[in-house]
């Protein structure tokens, strides 16, 4: 089956450099002889295919990919990342999530974060992939109101205990190290994260969530009672998390939008492979049906308008330049634009849509999260109204 183009131009947005493009060569290939075939069935099974990503370290060699080569890893940038990021999601967006977790919400977000020490005793266990990494910020009572959080550290000797709930954390039971976000006041409006391994006294895994799509990766509440966390865990300084969270949202946010991109690309692929090569109603070609035409000719454009904002996003990024403006409208846009698609999809295929004989149905479920993680669509336009009346009060 064709694909749309990616092919490197003189003046490529999507592939500047020549490493660019054999990342994306080299993640496309192996994602669509790797992830396809396995994707059908961990959604069925709501299960995580451990020894698949285990390989996207040890084969594709993908971990690190933001962290500089003299620490270990590939000294990419931003748009690596959003590469990476598409590619996978076109066949499975739900293991790739799991990957973003461990390679922005951690990995990235720890490198950026941490110490020479801290990063002697982590780093190359989660580049190498021997541990799965995840992020805990997320409460049952916190979503967008992250202030709100009322997991809370307190110092005693040479430890912090402590104790609370995160939800919906992707990879929690099946990680091993976590970044974790903490209060060391409950009514204080500021944060303290630590690194925290799930070995620690007082972790455990809670609720396993039942979720309507990317059920290919693990989602579950993460319980502390009186957790022991040595001192040296702690990440930065106390009550200075949020430097760190701030300057690890924009690229968590334009890897997200990255996946929104996979799912639509993949979804117009199906299309036209449908409606060109296959299907034919009252003698004709489907694509030679007027409101066929429509929906495949809009999503193809809508498609190709949020990857230009996401790239072009993604290619000014850098670890200590901050866009929050543009990483929150490439977020809103092409969330939207991928659960647009993913519905006209559905709709162009018709019965087959509607089945889990093609995977439209299943890329629209998995679509419809991200409007919701890493910052619904709402805060979305908040944050970009917000910067907005920044900028024109200047």
């Amino acid at each position: 089956m064709n694909t749309l183009s990616t092919k490197k131009s003189s003046l490529d947005l999507f592939n500047p450099t020549e490493d660019h493009l054999a990342l994306r060569e080299s993640v496309a290939s192996f994602a669509e002889r790797e992830m396809d075939e396995q994707a059908k069935e961990n959604d069925e099974n709501e299960s995580f295919n451990t020894m698949l990503f285990k390989r996207l370290g040890s084969e594709l060699g993908i971990f690190g990919i933001t962290v500089p080569e003299a620490d270990g890893g590939h000294g990419l940038d931003p748009l690596a990342s959003v590469i990476i990021h598409e590619e996978m999601s076109r066949f499975d967006p739900g293991f790739t999530l799991s990957y973003l977790a461990h390679e922005v919400l951690f990995v990235n977000n720890f490198f950026y974060s941490s110490n020479p020490s801290q990063r002697s005793r982590y780093l190359s266990k989660v580049i190498t992939g021997e541990w799965i990494g995840g992020m805990g910020m997320t409460e049952p009572g916190a979503g967008t109101d992250v202030l709100g959080m009322t997991t809370n550290a307190v110092k005693k000797g040479d430890r912090y205990i402590i104790n609370g709930v995160k939800q919906y954390i992707t990879n929690g039971s099946i990680g091993q190290v976590f970044l974790l976000y903490t209060k060391l006041e409950k009514t204080s409006k500021k944060m303290t994260s630590f690194v925290i391994e799930s070995s620690y006294k007082g972790f455990s895994v809670g609720k396993k969530e039942e979720k309507m799509g990317m059920r290919s990766s693990p989602t579950t509440q993460l319980v502390f009672e009186d957790m022991e966390v040595p001192e040296e865990n702690l990440l930065g300084l106390e009550n200075g998390a949020v430097t760190h969270m701030m300057r690890n949202l924009e690229i968590e946010r334009v890897t997200l939008a990255a996946q929104s991109l996979g799912i639509a690309r993949r979804c117009i692929d199906i299309m036209c492979d449908y409606t060109i090569r296959h299907r034919e109603a009252f003698g004709k070609k489907l694509l030679e049906f007027g409101q066929i035409q429509r929906m495949v000719a809009e999503s193809y454009a809508d498609y190709q308008a949020a990857r230009a904002l996401v790239y072009h996003v993604a290619s000014e990024l850098g670890p200590d330049v901050r866009n929050s403006l543009g990483a929150a409208s490439a977020k809103l846009v092409a969330t939207q634009m991928a659960e647009r698609v993913s519905r006209n999809a559905i709709q162009v295929l018709g019965g087959y849509g509607y089945c889990r004989e093609y995977p439209v149905e299943r890329l629209h479920r998995d679509a419809i999260l991200l409007s919701i993680g890493g910052g619904t669509n709402e805060a979305m336009q908040k944050n970009i109204a917000s910067d907005l009346k920044k900028l024109w009060s200047e």
